[in-house]
C-alpha cells in the first residue's frame, strides 16, 4: 500500500484492507464511516463502508446502493475492484460532477471482502478453496487425492504422468500444450493430468480425486430455491447457515433503502444477471426491459457482454445454479443487481468464445496457441510455468508444471488491474445513479383570507427507477409506499387534508425508455392541506420514500 492512494502491485492482505479502510476514514471522515457487521467463522472482523456525505443528510435516508466482492476466497480481483471503487470515490469528490452528485445525494455500502478467512490463506499459502476455511461437508479429509504443493516451489500446478490409457499428449506446435488425444488414436505417448497433491491412503493402484476439505460456497447459502449438498455443493447446512452470509442478511434487513447492487467475482469478463434457475419469461416483462438497458449501458462502458446466467451461464452446462446471492436479491427484494465476472485470460489473448462455459470444456489448440504467444509476449513468460520432471513420492517419475492459475485465470495480472478498475467503478456510479430520488419540484402558499391558508407541496422522482424499484419489488410489496408528514406548531390548526398521510409511488424515467406513447408527469404529485394559523408561523413537510430518500422542507405562512 502506498501512503498517497491506491497499491495496484499486489492483492491485499486482510491487514492490509483493515489498514487502507482505516487510511480511507481517517481521510475522509465525513464521506466515509466504517462498521463491523460481523465476524467470519476463523474470528475475523468483517468490515463494510458507508460512503456518502454526512453533511448533506443521513445515509439511510438516501437512496443506498451494494457493492460487494469475495464471496469466494480466491476471487480476490473483486476485492481490488471494490476498494479502488471507495478510493476513487473519496478521491474524487468535489471534483468530478457525477461523483459529487452520489455522495451528495445517495449512500453507497461496500462489502469489500466477505470470505475473509479464505481470501487470507489464498493469499499467504499455495492453497486454493472455495469460500470459508470451514471444514464442510466433511469434518475430515477424505480418501484420495488432496491439492499441496509437492514440490515446494509456493504453487499448485498439475502434474503429468505418461499412462498408455491417458487421454492426453503433448502438442507439436508448443511442448508446453497438452491436447486431447483422438478418440482412434493409438501407438503414440500419452499421459494422464491430475492437479498437484498428495494422495491419502494411496493402494498403489487407483487414483481419486479426494472432494475438498473446504467445500462451502458462499454463493449457494441464500434462502432463494436453497437446496441441501446432495444436490447443490456448497450449499451448507441451511440457508444463512454462516456467519459472513447472516451478517450480510442482518445488514440489508436493517437498511431498506437499498435499490440495486453489484457483486463481484472472477472470472469469465461477462455481466451476469438473474435468473440461476429460470428462464427469462419468469421476469416481468417491464424488468427484464430494464435489466437489459442497465446491462448495455454496462457493456458501454465495461466491454463485458451482460447475458442471463440460465440461457448463457450455468455451470457445467445445463446445471441450475440453487441459493444464489444475486436470485435471493432480485426475488426478495426486487433490486436491479449483478454479478460481473471480472478479467478473463483468453479474452485478453484476443480469443473469441462463443459461449463462455463450453469453452472451458473444450476448444480448438488454436486458443491455447493464442494464450502462449499473450504469456510470452504480455507476461514475459511469468504466466505459465514450464513442465520439470519430479519424483513423487507415490507416483513415482512424473512432471510439474501448467498455469499459475491464481495469478493469471483466476485474477487479474497485476499491470491489468488499473484499466480494469477503473471501468468497473465508472460502471458502478452509473448504475448507482440510477436509483430513484424524491425532491420538492415546487411548495405553494396561498392566502384564503384572516387566518386561513392553502399548503401545497409537489413532489417529484428525480430518479431513472420508480420508488418501487422493480415490478418484482412492487409485486411482492417489498417497499412501502411514500408517507408525508406536516407538522404543525401548537399556533396552527390542521382544517382540511390528513396530518400523516400514504401517496402511493412514483414513477421514474424507467417506464418512459420503452414507451411509444406520452405517459404524462408520472413522476410527480402533490399534497395539500389548509390550516389555520397566524403570518409568520412556520410549518415543516418530510416526505419519506423507503428507497428514495427523506426530504424536508419548512413553508413559513405568509
Amino acid at each position: 500500500m502506498t501512503e498517497s492512494g491506491f497499491d495496484f502491485s499486489h492483492y491485499y492482505t486482510y491487514q492490509e484492507v483493515v489498514n487502507f479502510l482505516y487510511q480511507m476514514s481517517e481521510s475522509n471522515p465525513h464521506l466515509i464511516k466504517l462498521e463491523v457487521i460481523g465476524k467470519s467463522y476463523g474470528g475475523l472482523d468483517i468490515f463494510l463502508a458507508t460512503v456518502t456525505n454526512q453533511n448533506t443528510g443521513k445515509a439511510k435516508e438516501k437512496p443506498g446502493y451494494w457493492i460487494d466482492a469475495n464471496i469466494h476466497a480466491g476471487e480476490v480481483t473483486g476485492s481490488a475492484v471494490a476498494l479502488y471503487i471507495i478510493y476513487h470515490l473519496l478521491n474524487n469528490y468535489a471534483r468530478e460532477p457525477q461523483i459529487t452528485r452520489l455522495l451528495d445525494n445517495y449512500t453507497v455500502y461496500v462489502l469489500p471482502r466477505i470470505a475473509v478467512d479464505g481470501a487470507e490463506q489464498y493469499l499467504t499459502t499455495p492453497q486454493r478453496l472455495r469460500s470459508s476455511i470451514r471444514h464442510y461437508p466433511y469434518p475430515e479429509e477424505r480418501d484420495g487425492l488432496h491439492w499441496e504443493d509437492v514440490n515446494g516451489d509456493g504453487l499448485i500446478l498439475q502434474m503429468r504422468l505418461k499412462d498408455d490409457c491417458g487421454a492426453w499428449k503433448i502438442s507439436p506446435e508448443d511442448s508446453r500444450i497438452m491436447v486431447r488425444r483422438e478418440p482412434d488414436e493409438f501407438g503414440g505417448t500419452y499421459y494422464t493430468i491430475l492437479p498437484e497433491g498428495i494422495i491419502k491412503n494411496y493402494n498403489g493402484y487407483d487414483i481419486k480425486i479426494a472432494p475438498a476439505l473446504e467445500g462451502m460456497d458462499f454463493n449457494r447459502n441464500y434462502p432463494y430455491k436453497w437446496q441441501p449438498e446432495g444436490k447443490q455443493k456448497g450449499a451448507g447446512d441451511f440457508p444463512f447457515s454462516e456467519p459472513e452470509t447472516r451478517a450480510v442478511a442482518e445488514f440489508w434487513r436493517k437498511h431498506s433503502n437499498i435499490n440495486g447492487f453489484i457483486s463481484y467475482h472472477t472470472f469469465s469478463a461477462v455481466i451476469l444477471r438473474p435468473y440461476s434457475i429460470y428462464p427469462d419469461d419468469r421476469l416481468p416483462v417491464e424488468d427484464l426491459e430494464i435489466y437489459k438497458l442497465i446491462g448495455e449501458k454496462g457493456t458501454e462502458i465495461t466491454g463485458y457482454e451482460c447475458v442471463s446466467v440460465y440461457h448463457n451461464f450455468c455451470y457445467p452446462a445445463n446445471r441450475k445454479t440453487y441459493g444464489a446471492m444475486d436470485d435471493y436479491c432480485y426475488e426478495r427484494f426486487g433490486w436491479f443487481g449483478f454479478i460481473i465476472e471480472l478479467w478473463d485470460a483468453p479474452t485478453a489473448a484476443g480469443v473469441k468464445k462463443e459461449d463462455y462455459v463450453k469453452w472451458l470444456r473444450h476448444h480448438p489448440v488454436s486458443d491455447d496457441l493464442k494464450l502462449m504467444q499473450w504469456n510470452d509476449e504480455k507476461l514475459g513468460g511469468k504466466g505459465f510455468i514450464d513442465w520439470q520432471p519430479f519424483e513423487h513420492p507415490q507416483l513415482g517419475t512424473l512432471e510439474i508444471g501448467g498455469w499459475n492459475h491464481k495469478k493469471v485465470w483466476q485474477n487479474a495480472p497485476v499491470e491489468y488491474l488499473p484499466k480494469l478498475c477503473e471501468q468497473h467503478c465508472q460502471f458502478a456510479i452509473s448504475h448507482a445513479l440510477m436509483s430513484p430520488r424524491l425532491a420538492v419540484s415546487q411548495m405553494v402558499v396561498e392566502h384564503q383570507g384572516g387566518d386561513i391558508y392553502l399548503v401545497v407541496v409537489q413532489l417529484e422522482n428525480q430518479g431513472f427507477l420508480p420508488t418501487y424499484t422493480s415490478e418484482k419489488a412492487r409485486e411482492g410489496k417489498s417497499v412501502r409506499p411514500i408517507e408525508v408528514m406536516l407538522t404543525l406548531p401548537e399556533s396552527v390548526m390542521l382544517l382540511s387534508g390528513k396530518q400523516l398521510q400514504e401517496i402511493g409511488h412514483l414513477e421514474g424515467r424507467s417506464n418512459k425508455a420503452f414507451a411509444n406513447s406520452a405517459r404524462g408527469n408520472d413522476y410527480r404529485c402533490h399534497v395539500e392541506w389548509v390550516v389555520k394559523g397566524f403570518a409568520g408561523c412556520e410549518i415543516e413537510i418530510t416526505a419519506w420514500g423507503q428507497r428514495a430518500g427523506v426530504v424536508k422542507t419548512v413553508i413559513t405562512l405568509k
